[in-house]
């Protein structure tokens, strides 16, 4: 079939009819991927007390762990979503999550702080490539509905993320770090599953041709533009500084604060990561009906009086604000995302790698700095420091208005 056959209305119709019949199928199995993905990159927070008591580390050595594994993945992420959107490579999705499953393996068995290093970095380097990459195919999916797409295989990795630290506790806290290995199974089935993926991507790319486009029809000008990626990574900014605090050293505030063992304050953190993800599924549906500045508006600046509530409170408000900060700062990222594609068509996989990148980039950062600051000033201070951060919300009034927002 030749490129002007493919962009005839007979041709849009016929491609549009032999994708819809598994359009859901696809973006579940996105989802399901990033399920696993970010399923086992929540081990390694959830496995830091155990890995602090092991190596007599220091929090800001707990958080340079943090800071290597999303540092590599956030620097990546983008230079992949920018070649592969001139030049798709559906094998990396396979690839990517086969280098996971040895840094996965080699966390299992490492016996020194720099092999934990390595170990996070190969993790972080495996996502740099399954970002991007699934969630254009999740885009390429959607009928239309990037909301949709987008916060249903993000809530897939927010299920991950909640569902990662209870298996640490069941399967790894109690028996010791060599259990880790047995989320290995877990990555082995995802690279079954991007593999199913990666050919129907391979059977979809002139479909993904077609509603990539390469026109703007926003009408602001390359300037207006930049200024409004620029407030969006601030936005993103204030979401993962805040959200790193709490995945990073939450176990931590609840075990010092209100003397919870491990396991109890692993379930706390379950819970506000499922908040998480109820959140961001809600997120992008909404977006696609009432618009994405208002999903913004809300979710950044309305969660701060639950932040500045938080370091003040008793263990049963604690963990009831935790869910409802999870809940609503949750529900931006997918409006996010696609309020970025939209400024910039043509750049799927780009702006997709931009914006988890810069998650994990800000998350890694501020996963080292709080540590630094927790390790001089106390934890607890962590949480007062960070309550202001949702504040930065007010910046969404600088967003211009376009035609999905």
């Amino acid at each position: 079939m030749s490129i002007s056959s493919t962009h005839s209305p007979s041709a849009i119709a016929s491609t549009a009819r032999q994708a819809s019949p598994l359009v859901m199928r696809v973006i579940g199995a996105c989802a399901l991927a990033h399920l696993v993905n970010d399923l086992i990159q929540a081990v390694i927070p959830a496995i830091y007390p155990m890995l602090k008591a092991n190596y007599g580390l220091t929090f800001t050595q707990v958080g340079m762990i943090t800071l290597t594994y999303q540092l590599t993945a956030s620097l990546l992420q983008p230079w992949v979503g920018y070649y592969t959107d001139r030049h798709p490579k559906p094998w990396l999705l396979p690839a990517g999550m086969v280098c996971t499953l040895l840094g996965i393996f080699m966390l299992a068995f490492v016996g020194s702080f720099s092999a934990i290093l390595i170990a996070s970095a190969l993790v972080g380097i495996g996502s740099s490539t399954f970002h991007p990459e699934t969630s254009r195919v999740a885009r390429l999916a959607s009928g239309g509905r990037y909301g949709l797409a987008q916060s249903t295989f993000q809530v897939g990795g927010n299920a991950g993320s909640a569902f990662g630290p209870l298996l640490a506790a069941a399967i790894v806290i109690p028996y010791g770090q060599g259990n880790v290995a047995w989320f290995g199974l877990f990555a082995v089935f995802a690279i079954g599953v991007l593999y199913g993926l990666s050919r129907w991507y391979r059977n979809h790319l002139n479909l993904f041709t077609l509603k990539q486009g390469s026109q703007a029809t926003h009408g602001l000008s390359r300037r207006r533009v930049t200024f409004a990626l620029a407030v969006l990574a601030l936005l993103v900014f204030s979401k993962y500084f805040y959200m790193t605090s709490i995945t990073s050293y939450f176990t931590f505030y609840l075990m010092e604060k209100f003397d919870l063992s491990v396991a109890s304050s692993q379930v706390h953190l379950f819970l506000f990561l499922g908040a998480v993800a109820a959140g961001t599924f809600l997120g992008g549906p909404i977006g696609d009906k009432i618009g994405r500045r208002t999903v913004i508006w809300f979710s950044i600046l309305g969660v701060a009086p639950f932040t500045l509530a938080l370091p003040y409170v008793d263990l049963f408000w604690t963990g009831v604000l935790s869910m409802i900060i999870g809940f609503i700062l949750a529900s931006a990222f997918s409006a996010i995302v696609v309020f970025a594609q939209e400024l910039v068509p043509g750049n799927v996989g780009m702006i997709a790698g931009v914006f988890f990148g810069l998650m994990f980039g800000f998350g890694g950062i501020g996963g080292a700095l709080l540590g630094y600051l927790a390790d001089i000033q106390g934890i607890e201070q962590v949480y007062k420091i960070c309550s202001y951060l949702p504040l930065l919300g007010l910046l969404t009034i600088l967003l211009p208005s376009t035609k999905g927002a």
